[in-house]
């Protein structure tokens, strides 16, 4: 108790000099500040963000203090199946490097790194592109037995040209995201502003509407609430919103994809995450959104309370990526489900032999109602031998291009 104690404690000091920070921000705005700022803020202020801070994030258990788990935490069978699909791309492109952006605890990159090994296939450099000093730390631990060979790399931001295979598991959902918000007539931006009722303070934003009153909107302990302004911002489809809808149009994890498209000359990248294809994404039911926080592995819904003490995260709009991937002159080589991805790479026959709690950790990722289903994997390709986009082994079976 004594530990978890001065976790809270440590959390509690995290969250109440970020929060501190952002007013600070909110106010040089004019008194208003659109989410996707505050959600950068929240998540990635150095030292202070929640994936610039050094509490824990990645276990598999919540009394191990951490709030989330991921597919390589949960099974090492995760990383040895995604090897497969690597191996192959890179044959494909010619290369051997690999590029993971934000590796997390360093769990896949050491699975990817064995697995190859295990493969006879050559990898020259690993280089990991993260932001959180923390984490590179952590992950320098974990792979303390690769870095000693020097294949090893961790780099702030992608050089102006780059070459190999590219993977990122659960990073675009923690890009931020801007909020969008329908009335039954006309749309507007969400942004934060510093609630009054929590502060005393004056809200500064003009042209706004508050709803710090808003049981249903606002968050009754935090020193923050909501405020919209009209926007000529639209999400990208036309869809019958109900009035008081909420969703999120992706502009930062668009950008990404296009950055990457336009520097990779020659290579693949896999993207893991959860999310939908642009008409499921913006059906009408959704009418909440999408938007959510985690903490010891619980979810919630209000990102304005404990900031800098949970995760933010928002589900991926897999068209959008794709269609910003084409535009800079990537090709699309495959969109299927985790679990048809992992079994075409070959992860039953990985189960064979293996323990209870590991057969029973990977059956997590294959299940429709865990992760098996919401989980998606796309693929990419450039300068890659011509006939790798119609062979990539992890959408030989299930995909689901054609609803992109």
């Amino acid at each position: 108790m004594g530990f978890y104690n001065e976790e809270m404690h440590h959390d509690t000091s995290v969250s109440a000099t970020l929060t501190r920070l952002i007013r600070t921000a909110i106010e040089r705005n004019g008194g208003w500040l659109p989410f996707d700022r505050f959600m950068a803020m929240a998540l990635y202020a150095p030292g202070l963000g929640y994936y610039a801070n050094p509490g824990r994030k990645f276990g598999t258990l919540p009394q191990s203090g951490s709030d989330f788990v991921t597919a390589p935490e949960l099974s090492p069978l995760f990383g040895a199946a995604l090897a497969r699909q690597v191996a192959q791309a890179l044959n494909a492109s010619g290369t051997d490097e690999l590029w993971e952006f934000g590796a997390g605890s360093g769990a896949l990159a050491a699975q990817l790194l064995d697995a190859l090994a295990g493969m006879g296939q050559a990898v020259r450099r690993y280089r990991i592109v993260e932001l959180s000093g923390v984490l590179r730390e952590r992950q320098r631990e974990r792979l303390v037995a690769h870095d000693a060979t020097l294949r090893v790399q961790w780099v702030d931001a992608l050089p102006d040209q780059m070459k190999g295979v590219v993977i990122g598991n659960e990073v675009l959902d923690a890009m931020p995201v801007q909020l969008l918000e329908f009335d039954g007539a006309e749309w507007f931006e969400r942004g934060v502003v510093v609630d009054v009722a929590a502060t005393g303070s004056v809200n500064s934003a003009s042209n706004s509407r508050t709803s710090a009153d808003d049981p249903t909107t606002a968050s009754t302990t935090s020193a923050f609430a909501w405020s919209t302004r009209p926007t000529p911002m639209r999400p990208p489809c036309d869809t019958a919103f109900p009035p008081g809808a909420v969703t999120e149009i992706h502009p930062q994890a668009e950008a990404f994809v296009a950055t990457l498209g336009e520097r990779l000359t020659r290579g693949a990248a896999f993207f893991i995450d959860y999310g939908f294809p642009q008409a499921e994404y913006y059906h009408p039911q959704r009418s909440g959104g999408t938007l959510m926080c985690h903490r010891a592995h619980r979810a919630d819904a209000d990102p304005l309370l404990d900031v800098g003490a949970k995760d933010i995260t928002a589900h991926i709009d897999f068209t959008a990526l794709a269609l910003a991937a084409q535009g800079a002159g990537l090709e699309v080589i495959g969109y299927t489900t985790q679990a048809h991805f992992l079994m075409n790479c070959g992860i039953l026959d990985l189960l064979q032999g293996a323990d209870m709690k590991t057969t029973a950790n990977t059956q997590k990722l294959l299940t429709e109602h865990e992760m098996g289903e919401l989980f998606k994997v796309i693929g990419f390709a450039k300068g890659c031998d011509p006939a790798f986009s119609a062979t990539a082994i992890g959408f030989a079976r299930g995909d689901r291009t054609h609803t992109l």
